[in-house]
């Protein structure tokens, strides 16, 4: 479906070899990569720097993407999955194309996209994007089956900071989380994330987390505020150096990122009922400070 004619300010273009659909608004600009449905770009009007960090290193299809907002489902990592199953899911490596979309009433825009070829998949999912004031994605999973599925997902969020050392994320305080780099044990979050002194990295899951998360970077003078709905968990990610030199996607760029993500993970999954819904929301803003 060819919007570009229908639509102002939605058009086709290509970044860094990525087909894109590229959304302009009188308050900001978004790209969003046909491969993966994934926002790759959100640049509030006036802003020079865009919230999103996407790899210079960026490699082609169909290796999945480095940054932005990949699309984690139907599950995240390999949760419940086989150790041979795709990292993350079906979404992020399928191809998207866009079924819908309107000027919204407040002067924004929205688009719904839906994969392709992803039919070995019960469930079936749509992903709409609001591009306006804030940067708004929703995922409907529905499922269209007589029996109850069991899925995880996430917004797998890369926001650009000026140095993950120099960043906090508040709104975790008092949680605990489950530590990937622990062998999934538990510990207490004391006040805000930031980046171990003594390991500089991170892979923590927030179960039953709050849904309000913002990530503070006084370098860029700016809040990143992400807003969670149908999300119990909240994800927080950086390689850190070491991990980042096995990634030829990131390698020394790993400082320029971390990854606050909505989602629905570890204990933390949905049972989708038979002729039901799940919608996962998310809203991203950005604050001066």
């Amino acid at each position: 479906m060819t919007l570009s004619g229908n639509i102002d300010g939605v058009r086709y273009d290509t970044i860094h070899g990525l087909d894109v659909v590229v959304v302009e608004t009188p308050t900001a600009t978004a790209s969003i990569s046909l491969f993966g449905g994934q926002v790759v770009s959100f640049v509030a009007a006036g802003a020079t720097t865009d919230v999103m960090w996407l790899s210079p290193l960026v490699a082609s299809p169909p290796t999945p993407i480095r940054g932005g907002v990949p699309v984690c489902w139907p599950y995240f990592g390999r949760e419940g999955q086989p150790d041979d199953a795709p990292s993350h899911g079906y979404a992020r490596t399928a191809m998207w194309e866009v079924i819908d979309g309107r000027t919204t009433d407040f002067g924004g825009t929205e688009l719904t996209f839906a994969p392709q070829g992803i039919e070995q998949v019960a469930l079936h999912v749509q992903l709409t994007v609001r591009v306006g004031d804030a940067l708004e994605q929703q995922l409907r999973t529905h499922n269209p089956g007589s029996e109850t599925i069991t899925m995880t997902e996430a917004f797998h969020n890369y926001l650009r900071v000026a140095d993950v050392g120099s960043v906090r994320v508040a709104g975790l305080g008092g949680l605990t989380y489950l530590d990937k780099f622990d062998d999934m044990r538990t510990h207490p979050q004391h006040g805000d994330w930031v980046l171990p002194a003594d390991d500089p990295r991170s892979d923590r899951i927030y179960p039953g987390a709050g849904g309000e998360y913002r990530l503070i970077d006084p370098v860029l003078q700016r809040a990143i505020d992400v807003t969670v709905h149908g999300g119990q968990s909240a994800v927080v990610w950086n390689p850190g150096e070491h991990g980042a030199a096995g990634m030829a996607d990131v390698g020394p760029h790993w400082r320029e990122f971390v990854c606050v993500e909505a989602a629905n993970a570890g204990p933390d999954v949905i049972d989708v009922p038979a002729g039901g819904t799940h919608t996962l929301t998310q809203t991203i803003s950005v604050t001066p400070l």
